[in-house]
């Protein structure tokens, strides 16, 4: 008789934004299905808080660099080695790396997944809209030739993978797995006439300075959660919004919980939680008309062409005056937020590892994975 094991897998993360939450909610919602995460974290170590949220997981905090922040190539090397010698130590079973670019010089015995949560070859692609410079050749260089290696590739999105695929001249397939967020404690409040952002403001890709002018035209509160300045040295003012700062998740579900208005003006975005989050409580969605907003939220928000600062201030006093039409995009936002659970993205993530094991290892044993699919 043939005894089934549990599945051990090294999960790479960092403690900077969306991806960090992405694991967390992962890695619990393995557990019923029998899969153990371990979470590598690469670039600045988590808070205090961020280690109290994630108390019930195995954190190892590798100080390992991460590939968009100020590095080079000889350190990714020397940090997808590290990786690689961590997974053998450890006796994983599969790895699954948040960027590619460590798998691109290093030789791991296990089989790997490759989730692009993004890149800089896209970013560059999507915010700047010109070639990517030279001085960052060398990174798109390794994210595809760690594509190439990987035996899957996953991205949060049906449209960021068609971009994988495109920037990358990809053969392969490029499996898309929504994004999935529990949802928060939020405390039911009187609707207030505010608008709310939450992201990391100080990234380009977010396209803040285009909600910052919007605020100019409008009588109302528009406020600002989140980071201005980042790792990477880049940093944004912001004149004409009500800065909150980086809010902990009690005190941006508090807010939430009141059902402002929730806008993003975003140039790149391979998925976002942030807008999850926000539907998730019922708020009504202003966003950017960009490939993957369509995908997730069609017919769950009002879309603005992503620089349109005039657009953007139309389409929120539109709402501020008309709250029938309000409620509707409320209803529908929280309604299409249900299709993104943990459960349903740990489930398909699951089926991926299932996949790589049996083309690496036919012989691998039956894994205890209870309800997978």
């Amino acid at each position: 008789m043939i005894m089934a094991r549990k599945l051990r897998l090294l999960l790479t993360t960092d403690a900077i934004g969306g991806v960090w939450v992405y694991s967390l909610e992962l890695a619990r919602a393995l557990r019923p299905l029998g899969i153990e995460a371990i979470l590598a974290v690469m670039g600045p170590s988590p808070d205090k808080a961020q280690r109290q949220n994630a108390a019930d997981i195995r954190l190892i905090d590798t100080g390992l660099p991460l590939d968009w922040t100020e590095t080079s190539p000889a350190e990714l090397t020397r940090a997808g080695r590290a990786l690689a010698a961590l997974a053998s130590r450890e006796a994983v079973d599969v790895v699954q790396t948040c960027s590619a670019a460590i798998l691109a010089e290093a030789g791991f015995e296990q089989p790997t997944v490759a989730v692009q949560h993004s890149c800089v070859a896209s970013w560059w692609a999507a915010v700047r809209a010109t070639r990517l410079p030279e001085a960052f050749g060398w990174r798109s260089e390794l994210v595809r030739t760690g594509l190439r290696k990987a035996d899957a590739v996953v991205a949060p999105s049906a449209a960021f993978a068609d971009e994988t695929r495109r920037i990358y001249d990809l053969r392969s397939e490029v499996v898309a797995v929504h994004n999935g967020r529990s949802p928060q404690p939020f405390i039911p409040g009187e609707q207030r006439d505010v608008v709310l952002t939450a992201s990391r403001l100080w990234d380009e890709g977010k396209n803040v300075d285009t909600l910052n002018a919007a605020a100019a035209q409008l009588d109302v509160p528009f406020l600002a959660a989140g980071a201005t300045k980042g790792p990477n040295g880049a940093s944004i003012g912001l004149d004409r919004m009500e800065l909150l700062g980086q809010l902990s998740s009690a005190a941006l579900s508090d807010l939430l919980g009141k059902r402002p208005l929730f806008a993003s003006a975003a140039l790149y975005e391979p998925f976002g939680l942030s807008v999850l989050e926000a539907a998730q409580a019922g708020c009504a969605l202003v966003l950017s008309d960009i490939p993957t907003h369509r995908e997730l939220w069609r017919d769950a928000a009002l879309f603005v062409d992503a620089r349109d600062a005039d657009g953007f201030a139309a389409a929120i006093c539109r709402l501020l005056g008309d709250r029938e039409y309000r409620g509707m995009l409320s209803d529908a936002a929280r309604r299409r937020a249900a299709r993104y659970t943990p459960a349903r993205m740990a489930e398909a993530m699951t089926s991926v590892y299932r996949a790589v094991l049996a083309d690496a290892a036919p012989s691998f044993g039956p894994l205890e994975l209870a309800g997978a699919a």
